[in-house]
């Protein structure tokens, strides 16, 4: 249900001191977020070791999004410190913290104000053991990795969000278009939703909207050539109006669902993604504006016997 995003705001556990095992004023503390599968993933992770886990109150957002947005940060790891009196339940002063929440997180000022001092662990939760065993993170637990694997857990999450909408498009475009409209829009929102998502390192550009454009336009070559192709009930200008659609709009709702999985990545900026939609989402809208303007011509056509 989690991965799935079904009561999403309900996946977070209260901030505080946890006690992993048997914990002692010996023992390790780790410092993560409230988001329900963070801590899940922490804790598995240190399973059958006695240590302590830091829960810093991040409204249920992951570490590495709850660092960006300034949630996972100094100060509230600071206050957590406090709160807990951290400070009585160990003798050492050293906390691991995840290596993608550095980018919120002062390590000098936390020192300064708490006494403790921060090391950074690995950035997957499941290098932890090889971690404690070598006392310190490799280059290849720095590494960020986006495999297959990281690409495609966050698609269950796009499929329940997008299944419904488009559903009620499909049967609304069934007496528009027929059945080939309606499995053109439905290809061209799945290929920007799960296609895209497989297919990320090997689609040409650099961009996302353009990885989108041209994985659009693949998926609508098979419409295109079914249109050319049909012979009976259908003219001439209806085959050319109704490839014009599908190269149209197709392409724009791939383009469009692809720059959507900025956000589900790890080599994307703020700026980047800004710069990047004030280029391309004005395209996206004047190819699929276009291809209205495209499927009403057709009807006209149509109707009207206009040019057979």
């Amino acid at each position: 249900m989690a991965r799935m995003g079904i009561r999403r705001n309900e996946r977070r556990i209260p901030a505080g001191l946890y006690g992993l095992g048997r914990p002692g004023a010996a023992s390790p503390v780790f410092v993560t977020g409230n988001y329900r599968l963070s801590f899940d993933a922490l804790r598995k992770a240190l399973d059958s070791r006695d240590c302590y886990i830091l829960v810093l109150e991040t409204k249920g957002i992951n570490v590495w999004c709850a660092a960006g947005g300034g949630l996972f940060c100094t100060e509230e790891l600071i206050r957590k410190i406090g709160e807990t009196k951290l400070g009585e339940a160990v003798s050492h002063r050293k906390l691991i913290l995840p290596q993608l929440s550095a980018t919120g997180v002062a390590a000098h000022d936390v020192k300064e104000k708490s006494g403790f001092r921060v090391q950074y662990g690995p950035v997957r939760a499941e290098d932890i053991p090889a971690f404690l065993k070598e006392g310190k993170a490799t280059p290849e637990m720095r590494r960020v990795r986006f495999g297959m694997r990281d690409r495609l857990v966050v698609v269950p999450v796009e499929l329940v969000r997008i299944s419904l909408p488009l559903l009620i498009a499909a049967v609304i475009l069934y007496p528009i278009g027929g059945l080939v409209l309606s499995m053109g829009v439905v290809s061209a929102v799945l290929g920007g939703v799960l296609l895209f998502p497989a297919l990320l390192p090997w689609l040409p550009t650099p961009n996302f909207s353009t990885k989108g454009f041209f994985l659009g336009f693949g998926i609508a070559v098979p419409f295109v050539v079914y249109r050319l192709a049909q012979v009976s009930g259908i003219g001439q200008w209806q085959r050319i109006g109704w490839s014009l659609v599908f190269l149209s709009v197709l392409p724009a709702l791939t383009a469009f669902f692809a720059l959507q999985f900025t956000g589900s990545t790890v080599f994307t900026s703020v700026s980047g993604v800004r710069r990047e939609i004030f280029r391309y989402f004005p395209r996206m809208a004047w190819m699929f504006g276009g291809g209205v303007v495209c499927l009403l011509f057709v009807f006209i056509v149509r109707w009207t016997g206009v040019l057979g």
